[in-house]
């Protein structure tokens, strides 16, 4: 039998009285280790190839170990959805995967275990996309199994009726589940429902109702074209090798116009108002706090990055800071600016208990008040420090480095952008901070979504005087209460 090890009181009751006195003094718990200097993180080449059909290539070598990861990224997601059929984006995505070329959707899943790959499909906003993970022994079967899947679903009616029930399930269920009647109602709130950023990709009961399998399939044939897709491949194979690869899966693949994608601008942000989106007997107030941020492409991006994280973009922000740590109202709280082709939504965000949503909502506002001030030279440089370390975190596999470059796709910025980094955020002043904190984040100018217990905490979070009360429902339309 393995001795056991000696409990840490009675080794230290072994140590010499001198010893045990200077262990008592010296308690290791309060000294940190110090960080090691942010180096630049050195990225591999990518290169890039067009198809004679117009598929672009995205070509990252990494021969550390024999495996490969692909996403084909299709430059259109739910933004094309009509308004009368929003989910049908990710419902057409859900779909090519459930029979392909000749195989049905249990056969598709058998060579997927076969190859022992990965394969999936998945729709946001922006883009759709299949991706890949394979070994580089199969590579060649796993890429034509994923030009199937791309180009020859068969969309078997059986498998869309599931899917669709499965949707509307699934839709009904957030009813009943605070942070998604929040998420819901802040984006219709901030963007209104005319616009896409204002809808769910998963679309309503009543527009997924609307949706049939011939829409499935005209989605697929309009927008799932080689001249509106990019082919990302990352892993153990040469650039010349990845063409060919790309082009006998792909290269057969007819091109076609693409319509443009058209919608309204976000409606316009008015004054500062908080909702109320009701929940009876709720434990906890979901709160989603923001307006309209900036889009990927801003010039001040970095400088966004750093007052983010400053304010809840780290668990050790002061959001995160003040509500869980200090206040203890939450298990988490932070903020984040989604940066998409057009400007996405700022969000301040927590789950608090549900008797301190008054006492919340004041702390929310002092740290979003807090961040207009200028920003310590020690905070400063801790933030930084933190970004540019955590950096390299998003290029250690080559599923990383893929989603890395499949993310730019959408924005249009060039590969050359996923490099300038580090610089970027190390030029970042206090007076960046500054700047970019008193023009983004405005009180006076704010969405304030509350999911809770409107019995409980109307009248408290009326008593804050913090702007005007409202009830919505959790697609942000006005409820008449008594």
């Amino acid at each position: 039998m393995r001795p056991r090890p000696l409990a840490t009181a009675a080794v230290v009751a072994l140590l010499p009285f001198a010893a045990r006195a200077q262990a008592a003094a010296t308690p290791a718990s309060t000294q940190p280790p110090k960080l090691a200097a942010p180096t630049p993180l050195k990225l591999p080449v990518m290169v890039e190839r067009t198809l004679p059909n117009g598929l672009r290539l995205v070509i990252v070598e990494q021969h550390e170990l024999p495996v490969v990861d692909a996403q084909l990224v299709i430059r259109t997601g739910s933004e094309a959805d009509p308004a009368t059929k929003a989910g049908l984006a990710t419902l057409t995505a859900n779909m090519l995967d459930e029979g392909a070329g000749t195989r049905d959707a249990l056969g598709l899943a058998e060579e997927i275990g076969y190859l022992a790959i990965r394969l999936g499909t998945f729709a946001g906003l922006e883009t759709s996309a299949v991706s890949l993970h394979s070994t580089r022994a199969t590579l060649d079967s796993a890429m034509r199994l994923m030009a199937d899947v791309v180009l020859r679903p068969t969309f078997p009616e059986k498998e869309f009726t599931r899917l669709k029930s499965e949707r509307l399930t699934a839709l009904l269920q957030e009813q009943d589940r605070g942070p998604s009647m929040a998420d819901r109602a802040f984006a219709a709130l901030v963007f209104g429902e005319a616009h896409p950023y204002g809808r769910s990709t998963s679309g309503a009961r009543e527009t997924v109702e609307q949706i049939g399998l011939d829409d499935v399939q005209q989605f697929w044939r309009t927008y799932y074209r080689p001249n509106n897709a990019t082919l990302v491949l990352v892993g153990d194979l040469g650039v010349r090798e990845a063409e060919a690869l790309a082009a006998a899966a792909f290269g057969g693949w007819p091109r076609a116009t693409v319509p443009a994608v058209a919608y309204a601008k976000p409606q316009t942000a008015g004054a500062t108002a908080i909702h109320i989106i009701d929940k009876p007997k709720a434990a906890q107030s979901s709160f989603r706090i923001g307006a309209i941020g900036v889009p990927r492409s801003t010039a001040d991006y970095f400088p966004l990055m750093v007052m983010n994280t400053a304010l809840g973009g780290s668990f050790t922000s002061r959001l995160n800071n003040t509500l869980r740590e200090v206040k203890g109202y939450t298990y988490g709280a932070g903020s984040g600016f989604s940066m998409r082709r057009d400007a996405g939504p700022f969000t301040a965000r927590a789950e608090v208990v549900s008797a301190k949503t008054d006492s919340a909502l004041i702390e929310f506002m002092n740290e979003l008040r807090g961040m207009r001030n200028p920003l310590p030279a020690e905070e400063l440089a801790k933030v930084k420090r933190y970004l540019r370390l955590g950096y390299a975190d998003g290029f250690e596999s080559t599923g990383d480095i893929a989603s890395q470059v499949a993310g730019l796709i959408p924005t249009g910025l060039p590969l050359s952008t996923l490099g300038a980094f580090d610089a970027g955020i190390a030029k970042v002043t206090a007076a960046d901070v500054q700047r970019v904190a008193t023009r983004y984040l405005d009180p006076t100018k704010l969405q304030i979504v509350i999911a809770g217990d409107r019995a409980s905490i109307e009248p408290a979070l009326k008593a804050t005087k913090i702007a005007p009360v409202d009830v919505r429902d959790m697609r942000g339309r006005p409820v008449i209460v008594p």
